[in-house]
């Protein structure tokens, strides 16, 4: 069996925490339905108290529980609070690693480029990165916690949602290179202002290393404002930049099918090819950007590119997969529900334009945390829909009603108050040769209607499997 992550005596010596009984574990989890046999159990309090859990963790298998409550006769570490025990084990295991770390963050594009990385990583050696988007107070120590000893690259996602919680995380990480991949309208509602939204993402160069690379877009608004802010935490960093034709990364031609694209680079004046499964100019700022950091870390500019090439974004984040239709037809959905913001959405509704399609059919969530201008910026989304011109489009959620009231005087509108409201109607729609692009806030909800469809999708698969067999 592979080494322990954490021993009782090495997490006791971590926390401050008192460890009932001697134990060993493999890995850590937050949550009781996805735990693994050896997994440390975290009784954190959040929405629900962990704590309501710890017999369903131990049933499970939990090698340990960390817990704030007495217990007895069970493996478990004993401290005062959970979620700061998590933070010095995360400490503790950064201090002990000898692993390059890198930190990312950004209003867009932040945890399609983590993927990247991670991908690259893998490659390469022993590879740690953050799960799903595990990047807020709880995820970052979580994730550095569970880093294993022999690590020898890792990759951490840092978001946001309200002032100061960048730059805690990005000390914790120290990161070797800090990335900021853009700065656009999102968590407005938190911070007030894109200016306000640049001052935070700053943060991330908080924690970095003694001549440590910042990786900027060369061609943000926000650039030179990063650069001094970037540069005032680390005065000895080496500064390194994608985009523009004058960056150190940028995309020199792009071929597209349609499903795929293959995005021509020069890297430091060498040029690379990276072949990924999306479409869009976004997405070769995303290869730009990650190669930067692969080659921070150590890795050439050619074994980078032959890692990342067949990247396929994550789920919810621009995946292309094969809808089965009750028809016997198909249809191609684009699954972007994940999240959503104004600069994401415009890039979404350009990129879906260039796939091929009998008819192209949109289906969008309301932006969440958009402050004041909330209303404006929804309905701003007008240019970008006509100059599409799907021959159908779906909206959810109250503040899409406005932009709705906008687009039937040119388009076949539907809106729906809710995402499930609209699952039948976008099935009904579509017909053989269809391309769907789904996009939303994540607390939009339209990832529900992603999953009916893919649901009824199975249905039709089924359907057709049997007719052929008998």
């Amino acid at each position: 069996m592979n080494s322990p992550l954490w021993t009782s005596e090495d997490a006791a010596a971590a926390t401050g925490g008192h460890d009932e009984g001697q134990w060993e574990v493999h890995g850590i989890s937050i949550d009781t339905r996805s735990i693994q046999p050896g997994d440390l159990f975290v009784a954190l309090k959040d929405v629900r108290d962990g704590h309501d859990f710890v017999p369903n963790a131990y049933e499970a298998g939990a090698g340990a529980c960390l817990v704030s409550e007495p217990v007895s006769d069970v493996p478990a570490l004993v401290v005062d609070d959970t979620l700061n025990a998590l933070e010095k084990l995360g400490v503790a295991a950064r201090a002990r690693s000898d692993a390059f770390c890198c930190a990312i963050t950004g209003s867009v594009g932040k945890t399609s480029v983590k993927e990247m990385v991670a991908q690259m990583f893998r490659a390469a050696g022993a590879a740690h990165w953050s799960v799903k988007s595990f990047n807020n107070h709880w995820g970052v120590p979580l994730t550095l916690a569970r880093m294993p000893k022999d690590t020898a690259r890792a990759v951490f996602e840092i978001g946001m949602s309200t002032p100061g919680e960048i730059a805690p995380r990005s000390a914790m990480v120290r990161p070797h290179a800090a990335m900021i991949t853009k700065i656009a309208a999102a968590h407005l509602e938190g911070v007030g202002s894109e200016d306000g939204v640049a001052l935070e993402k700053s943060g991330i160069f908080a924690g970095l290393e003694p001549d440590g690379i910042i990786v900027l877009p060369s061609s943000d608004k926000y650039f030179e404002f990063l650069k001094d802010k970037a540069l005032g935490y680390a005065p000895d960093a080496k500064l390194w930049t994608f985009g523009g034709n004058d960056a150190n990364a940028f995309v020199i031609s792009n071929q597209s099918d349609g499903v795929s694209s293959t995005f021509t680079l020069s890297v430091f004046e060498e040029i690379v090819s990276v072949t990924i499964d999306a479409v869009g100019e976004h997405w070769g700022q995303n290869v730009a950007s990650a190669l930067l950091v692969a080659l921070a870390s150590g890795m050439t500019a050619a074994d980078a590119a032959a890692a990342l090439n067949g990247y396929a974004p994550p789920d919810g984040r621009g995946k292309a997969e094969w809808l089965d239709l009750a028809d016997g037809g198909r249809a191609l959905l684009v699954d972007d529900a994940y999240n959503a913001n104004p600069e994401s959405m415009r890039a979404a509704l350009e990129s879906f334009a260039a796939r091929p399609a009998s008819r192209h059919l949109i289906a969008l969530g309301e932006m969440k945390e958009l402050g004041e201008d909330g209303d404006e910026r929804h309905l701003e989304l007008a240019g970008p829909i006509h100059d599409l011109n799907p021959a159908e489009t779906f909206l959810a959620g109250a503040d899409m009603e406005p932009l709705s009231r906008v687009l039937k005087e040119r388009i076949i509108t539907t809106w729906e108050s809710n995402s499930k409201d609209l699952a039948k109607k976008v099935n009904n729609s579509l017909t053989d040769g269809d391309a769907l692009l789904i996009k939303g806030s994540n607390a939009s909800g339209m990832r529900v209607l992603a999953d009916e469809l893919r649901k009824w999708s199975k249905v039709h698969a089924k359907r057709d499997d049997g007719a052929r067999t008998n």
